[in-house]
């Protein structure tokens, strides 16, 4: 490998080093097309108890994961760190690993919702079939070769060129169904794996997708009650069933007439995906009551100053095209291609899950595309691994861990219990996670059994988050 200068300064103030790994576009045509896949490196300072190489993704799918540091620095401990070449890289189309051109999408992000009735529904399937034939018009082939398994065999070529005889790995969200992939194509090549609010494959993509509805409502009804018991803040309800009727009442005015912010409508496409966006995490509930309320004022016809969050989220509205990942999970896994078929799960879904229902089990672009060039990997081994999973995840819900600690049959769980948010290992959410962990990237030890872990004390908050 050519080791040289990163070209990002943070990367440079860290330390690390970068190169590129040339790896076929289709591993079926190893004499065909080629693609660069940007990888970085921060070699073990304690070479006396170096331990190997420790890759990871942070999720997405088509997050960059170039910065190894940034995700993984404030987390393992300096001392379990430093035995470690941390290495960094860019999944295949993303970043400065081929990323392809815009597909020139009039959304941004495709997961929205559905809408209120059958109008919205067919509107949104006329929009969804649109973005995935804009994607696939100005390039057929290469999309299709952005895959998950694809990029399981970048990283063996990343780790055969580092001489590495095994891998030890941190995957976030997606990242976990990453990894999980690795494990089951590359048998014998892993060491201490490390998964956090996990992807169960037997449910990715559409599975998973569905498997929000219910965590939503769920996170929706917490959210609730806490914005009710603070009512004389945000005037939104004083009983949690008012501050939920307050929410659909929204999303039924949006859906008459959009909520104009910063010039853009707001309509019940996309006012969902802001809820679903900001329920990730119980420190967001200020955040998110504070958007609701703007919300409520604009579509009343007063003119708030506008939450700075709020702007964002429309911004990225606007602005952020979400085509790579689309294109990672389409050719994934196959999705129904009857809409028909959406339409029904909708429906069946809604009396139980009012808000959610037709966000998570809206059309998206799969469902016109080619089938995917290989079947989903059945995930069946037992390679160690450490999972780390909390209960109230809306992204990844808790069930998905609970389906990867049944394939992977020598995996521990560690559940963070009774907590709203996305990503667990963090600095200062949970010491008994942190401390568990760092013992199995240090150690190599999983703990004897299954472990439940609590949040730390933190008076300050209004959740244990």
């Amino acid at each position: 490998m050519d080791w040289h200068q990163c070209a990002d300064a943070g990367l440079v103030k860290e330390g690390a080093q970068c190169a590129e790994v040339t790896v076929p576009l289709d591993y079926g045509r190893l004499t065909g097309p080629t693609m660069k896949i940007a990888v970085s490196r921060i070699e073990a300072k304690d070479k006396d108890n170096r331990q190997g190489v420790l890759l990871s993704n942070p999720g997405g799918p088509a997050s960059s994961g170039l910065d190894a540091f940034d995700l993984i620095g404030d987390v393992i401990e300096p001392e379990v760190l430093n035995r470690y070449d941390v290495i960094g890289f860019d999944p295949r189309g993303v970043a400065r690993s081929g990323a392809p051109k815009p597909c020139g999408w009039p959304v941004s992000n495709p997961i929205r919702s559905a809408g209120v009735d059958l109008a919205g529904f067919v509107a949104e399937t006329l929009l969804q079939a649109q973005m995935a034939g804009s994607c696939l018009t100005w390039d057929a082939t290469t999309p299709r070769y952005l895959t998950t398994r694809n990029t399981a065999r970048d990283m063996d070529v990343i780790r055969g060129v580092l001489g590495a005889p095994r891998i030890s790995y941190f995957g976030l969200s997606y990242g976990t169904y990453l990894g999980a992939v690795y494990t089951q194509m590359f048998p014998g090549r892993t060491d201490r794996m490390v998964y956090d609010s996990v992807v169960d494959p037997g449910r990715y993509w559409l599975g998973m997708q569905q498997d929000w509805g219910a965590a939503d409502e769920a996170g929706l009804d917490d959210w609730a009650a806490w914005t009710a018991e603070h009512d004389d803040t945000y005037h939104l309800g004083a009983t949690a069933p008012e501050v939920r009727a307050g929410v659909e009442g929204l999303i039924q005015h949006a859906a008459r007439t959009p909520i104009p912010v910063a010039g853009f409508g707001v309509d019940e496409h996309l006012l969902p995906n802001i809820l679903w966006t900001m329920l990730r995490d119980a420190r967001l509930n200020d955040t998110l009551a504070r958007t609701i309320r703007t919300l409520v004022d604009l579509a009343d016809g007063r003119s708030p100053e506008i939450n700075k969050e709020l702007l964002q989220q429309v911004d990225s509205a606007r602005t952020d095209e979400y085509s790579v990942m689309a294109m990672i999970w389409c050719g994934d896994a196959p999705m129904p291609a009857d809409p028909a078929w959406y339409w029904r799960a909708i429906e069946a879904a809604r009396p139980t899950q009012p808000v959610f229902a037709a966000l998570a089990n809206n059309i998206q672009p799969c469902a016109f595309w080619p089938a995917p060039l290989e079947p989903p990997t059945v995930v069946d081994n037992a390679a160690p691994a450490l999972i780390l999973q909390a209960t109230g995840d809306n992204r990844t819900p808790y069930v998905e861990a609970v389906g990867l600690h049944q394939k992977l049959s020598a995996s521990r769980l560690v559940t963070l219990q009774d907590v709203r948010i996305h990503m667990v290992l963090r600095p200062g959410l949970s010491s008994c996670v942190l401390d568990t962990a760092n013992a199995y990237f240090r150690d190599g030890t999983l703990p004897e059994e299954d472990r439940t872990c609590y949040a730390n004390p933190t008076p300050a908050e209004p959740h244990p988050a």
